[in-house]
């Protein structure tokens, strides 16, 4: 009688093991990993980060609010490729890391920067377009005639909070004075009104800038060597096999012919990578 009390009792604890066991497979990074594209297609949707005020990347067209750019029409390409609808995700450069985190998306695809400070937190794919900083100053400014005249204790600079120019001038400028303002058209009214002397941005909100604007003009370095700051797409952390279809998907768009035709039709071929 023991010994089959003892042999139930076995066999109860060897069940115990594997439930548990089980358990801890579900809730380990590596079931997620694997679940994350499986997720999806069960969902029908790619849930996409988007910034709906980036210029020839992802913004709103106030003619008709449809949301276009380079980036909204690759989302839509992967959406396709996986099989599944586009489902867009509104955030901003302030928050956009939380939102991947929490899973409020499952990529982001709006022209991010991959700096130091982002791959601490999330991992990016292979780049896929490549940018310099830029310089947007009044034609009638009297002290700023380039871009290298910029760093002088009485010159503002202006950046817009979490983008990759606030880090960059933070970490180059000696002598001039950092204004950061959270929304991309406050740069403007920055500069306009005297409050801020330039601020800085890429080539495709550059671009914006000029085509607007009567009063812009755009400063460009006299050298980007080895100053060019790479866009990619971002993923939560833990998820290698996400990561390998995301940076298939750029192989593809780049080979294909996707990612150029994008870049023509959005005005950005000088920055595909």
């Amino acid at each position: 009688m023991k010994r089959e009390v003892y042999k139930k009792h076995s066999r109860s604890t060897l069940t115990d093991v594997m439930v548990g066991s089980v358990l801890l497979l579900l809730a380990s990074p590596s079931y997620a990993e694997d679940s994350r594209q499986s997720r999806i297609e069960n969902s029908g949707e790619l849930k996409v980060c988007v910034w709906p005020e980036y210029f020839a990347i992802s913004y709103r067209n106030n003619k008709n609010g449809s949301i276009q750019g380079l980036d909204i029409d690759m989302a839509r390409a992967l959406s396709e490729d996986l099989g599944v609808k586009t489902r867009l995700v509104f955030t901003d450069f302030g928050r956009f890391m939380d939102d991947i985190e929490s899973d409020r998306c499952d990529i982001g695809m709006f022209g991010i920067g991959r700096t130091k400070s982002r791959l601490a937190r999330l991992d990016f794919s292979q780049p896929y377009m490549a940018s310099g900083m830029y310089g947007i100053t009044t034609k009638t400014h009297q002290q700023i005639t380039s871009w290298e005249s910029i760093d002088r204790p009485d010159i503002v600079v202006c950046v817009q909070k979490g983008t990759y120019m606030e880090s960059a001038m933070r970490n180059t400028l000696k002598h001039a004075e950092i204004s950061v303002v959270n929304r991309p058209y406050e740069r403007e009214a920055e500069v306009r009104s005297g409050r801020a002397d330039v601020f800085i941005t890429d080539y495709p909100y550059g671009q914006k800038v000029l085509k607007s604007y009567d009063w812009a003009r755009l400063l460009t370095p006299l050298s980007q060597s080895g100053g060019k700051f790479q866009y990619a797409y971002a993923v939560a952390k833990g998820q290698p096999e996400w990561l390998a279809r995301v940076n298939r998907f750029v192989a593809d768009i780049k080979s294909d012919g996707r990612l150029r035709q994008a870049g023509e039709k959005h005005g950005l071929t000088p920055i595909i990578y």
